[in-house]
C-alpha cells in the first residue's frame, strides 16, 4: 500500500478551506487508516484542529499530537476508564453510559466533555427524536460531564442522503435544547462525509458547525453523489500486487457448485475460455470488490483469502507472472488494507 502524504495533506487543506467560510470546523476521522501517526500528522498540518477515531487503541497512537481527540464509536462500559484517559470528547446515546462516566470522571477529579448524538433517521445511534429534549435533561445533571454539543450520523447504514431538511432538524433541536435549559451548545455536528454535497452546494443549515470527516480527505470523494471535485486527489492510497500466476481456463468451474470458502453459493458467466491473472493479494487482505484497478480493462471475477482472480483477456498489456498491478481503492478496501497487518505501508512524501 502506497499512501502519499502530500496529497493527503492537499485534500485536508482543501477541505477545511471550503468549510471555514461556513463557519464549520473540520474534525478529521483516523480510523480509515488505523490512526498511523505519521499520517494524522499531515492532517493537522493540513488545517484540523481535531482528530476522531472509533477505536480507543487509535487514539492512544495520537497521544502526543496536540489537537483535540474525539472518541467517535459510542463507548462500551468497559473501557470508560480509557475514554477518560486518551478521549476528550466521546459521543453519547445511552443516559446509563453517561451516569457511570460522569461517576468515574469524578472519581479522577476531572469532567468528561460528551457529544449527544440524536437519530434523525438513519437507524444508527444516537437517542430518538421524541426522547432527545428530555435526555438531554437527564444528561445535564450529571456530575462529571459536561455535554458540548449535539451530533447525528447519517448515511452509514441507513444510507439516508443527509439534507437542508433532516440537517435542519438537527439545527432545530438544538435550538429548543438551548431555550428549553438556557444553556448554549459548541458544537452541533452534521455528520461525515456524506454531508460534504451540502457544503459543496452551499446548502447547510446555518447552526451545523462542525463536520467529521474521513473519505473525503482520504480519498478525495465525495460520497453520496460520486462527482469529481476539483484540486482533489484520488490516487491517495495505492495497492500495489504481484501477478502469481497466468493461465487461460474455463469462465465457469467444472463440477457441482457448493458453497465456497465464506459460506457463499457463487454464480459464473459463461465467457468461454478466458485469460486469467492470480494476484497475490485475498479477503484477509483486501476484499476484491474494493479494488479499482488502474487498467480499465481488467475484469475482477472474486478471490478466495489469499488470491484475488482476474481475467485479463481483453488487456493491451501482456501480463506475465511477476508483474505489480496498481489498484485505486473504496474506502472498504483502504480500510482493510491499512489494518491488515500482511499489508506492507509505505509512506510516500
Amino acid at each position: 500500500m502506497e499512501v502519499y502524504l502530500d496529497r493527503i495533506e492537499s485534500n485536508c487543506r482543501r477541505t477545511v478551506e471550503l468549510c471555514r467560510p461556513l463557519g464549520i470546523e473540520v474534525t478529521a476521522v483516523t480510523k480509515g487508516f488505523c490512526a498511523y501517526p505519521e499520517i494524522a500528522e499531515r492532517l493537522v498540518k493540513g488545517g484540523v484542529k481535531s482528530l476522531a477515531d472509533s477505536r480507543i487503541d487509535n487514539l492512544k497512537k495520537l497521544k502526543s499530537l496536540d489537537v483535540q481527540k474525539i472518541l467517535l464509536r459510542i463507548p462500551m462500559i468497559s473501557e470508560l476508564d480509557d475514554v477518560i484517559s486518551f478521549a476528550d470528547i466521546v459521543l453519547i446515546s445511552e443516559v446509563k453510559t453517561a451516569e457511570i462516566l460522569g461517576r468515574k470522571a469524578s472519581q479522577r477529579g476531572v469532567t468528561q466533555r460528551v457529544l449527544v448524538m440524536v437519530d434523525i433517521g438513519d437507524l444508527r445511534e444516537g437517542f430518538w427524536p421524541d426522547d432527545i429534549v428530555p435526555a438531554f435533561g437527564q444528561l445535564l445533571k450529571i456530575k462529571g460531564i459536561e455535554v458540548v454539543g449535539l451530533g447525528t450520523n447519517l448515511s452509514c447504514y441507513g444510507g439516508v442522503v443527509p439534507s437542508q431538511e433532516n440537517l435542519g432538524v438537527l439545527a432545530s433541536f438544538a435550538e429548543q435544547i438551548e431555550k428549553r435549559y438556557g444553556i448554549s451548545l459548541d458544537i452541533i455536528s452534521g455528520g461525515n462525509s456524506s454531508s460534504m454535497h451540502l457544503v459543496y452546494n452551499e446548502g447547510m443549515p446555518d447552526r451545523i458547525n462542525n463536520l467529521r470527516i474521513g473519505e473525503a480527505i482520504l480519498l478525495g470523494r465525495e460520497t453520496i453523489f460520486g462527482i469529481q471535485r476539483e484540486s482533489y486527489y484520488n490516487n491517495t492510497f495505492v495497492l500495489k500486487a504481484e501477478i502469481v500466476e497466468v493461465k487461460e481456463k474455463p469462465s465457469i468451474p467444472i463440477g457441482e457448485i457448493g458453497r465456497d470458502a465464506f459460506g457463499c453459493v457463487p454464480t459464473f458467466e459463461d465467457r468461454g475460455v478466458r485469460k486469467r491473472a492470480i494476484i497475490a493479494v485475498g479477503k484477509q487482505d483486501i476484499h476484491p470488490d474494493t479494488l479499482i484497478p488502474y487498467d480499465k480493462d481488467i475484469i475482477i471475477l472474486g478471490g478466495s483469502s489469499d488470491h484475488t482472480i482476474l481475467d485479463i483477456s481483453d488487456c493491451g498489456e501482456d501480463y506475465q507472472i511477476g508483474d505489480i498491478l496498481a489498484f485505486d481503492l473504496t474506502y472498504g478496501g483502504m480500510l482493510g488494507g491499512m489494518t491488515s497487518p500482511y499489508v506492507e505501508k509505505v509512506l510516500i512524501k
